[in-house]
Parts: C-alpha cells; sequence; structure tokens
C-alpha cells in the first residue's frame, strides 16, 4: 500500500471515529436531559405528607 491509499484511510477512519464520538455525545446529553426530566416529573406527581411525621413510623405488635 502506498502512502497517499494508506493517508486517504486513515483519515476515513478518523472521520468515522469522529461521527461516533458526536452520536455518543449527543446520546448522552439526550439521556440526561430525559433523566432531569423524569426526576421533575416523580417529585411533581409524589404529594406532600401534611404532617411530617406522617408516614414515617409503623408500629408493630408481635
Amino acid at each position: 500500500m502506498d502512502i497517499a491509499a494508506l493517508s486517504v484511510v486513515m483519515a476515513n477512519q478518523q472521520t468515522k471515529a469522529d461521527a461516533s464520538m458526536m452520536v455518543l455525545n449527543r446520546t448522552k446529553n439526550v439521556m440526561e436531559e430525559q433523566g432531569a426530566q423524569l426526576v421533575q416529573m416523580l417529585e411533581a406527581s409524589a404529594p406532600q405528607a401534611p404532617h411530617p411525621n406522617l408516614g414515617s413510623q409503623v408500629d408493630l405488635s408481635v
């Protein structure tokens, strides 16, 4: 293989690697956004207890 062909092959591989990293970074950003939205949705849907001690203790008799 001559130098010119090797250069082209290496440039193509670098381009593919760069494109893969861009897709991976975009996927990571989307997952972070969805996680933040999920946390926000869960916080909004969980009703707050009217009394701070309500539901924090369980009385058991054995």
